[in-house]
């Protein structure tokens, strides 16, 4: 269930901002498996943001979820595609102190053996987007 390389937290230094890769299946459509992000560590989260935070059992495993809204004892967090768990559904609300931060930016690596112009010039169109605060998380919340 990790959905972040390991090399994140060594990342971090003196600025702000920093990069992760995403693996696993748990933020589709949104983000994917091979995505790399810009996290901007410290600042304010607000519903409907992606964020990166510690997993509240295993504080070495770093995850990137979407903070659906703030509750007693802090965030509650749910993953974009609802059928991958891991995320408040199993393990309930996430304490302010273990979100680290917000995700400003994703880049799609282009995928191997992608060659034609047509498919270069769609990847081109579509790698590089901010990640955007998405105001119908609550929504869903009330959906599940």
């Amino acid at each position: 269930m990790p959905e972040l390389s390991q090399g994140t937290e060594r990342e971090r230094g003196v600025l702000p901002f920093g990069t992760a890769e995403v693996t696993g299946p748990s933020m589709v459509p949104t983000l994917r498996h091979g995505d790399l992000l810009l996290v901007q560590y410290g600042a304010r989260v607000g519903p409907g943001d992606v964020v990166v935070l510690r997993h509240p059992f295993q504080q070495d495993l770093l995850v990137v979820k979407r903070a659906a809204e703030r509750r007693e004892g802090g965030w509650w967090v749910l993953g974009d595609n609802a059928y991958a768990g891991g995320d408040s559904t199993d393990y309930g609300t996430v304490p302010e102190e273990l979100v680290l931060g917000k995700v400003r930016f994703r880049y799609r690596p282009p995928a191997k053996g992608q060659r034609s112009p047509f498919a270069l010039a769609r990847w081109a169109l579509s790698a590089a987007r901010p990640v955007l605060r998405d105001r119908s998380a609550s929504r869903r919340l009330r959906a599940r």
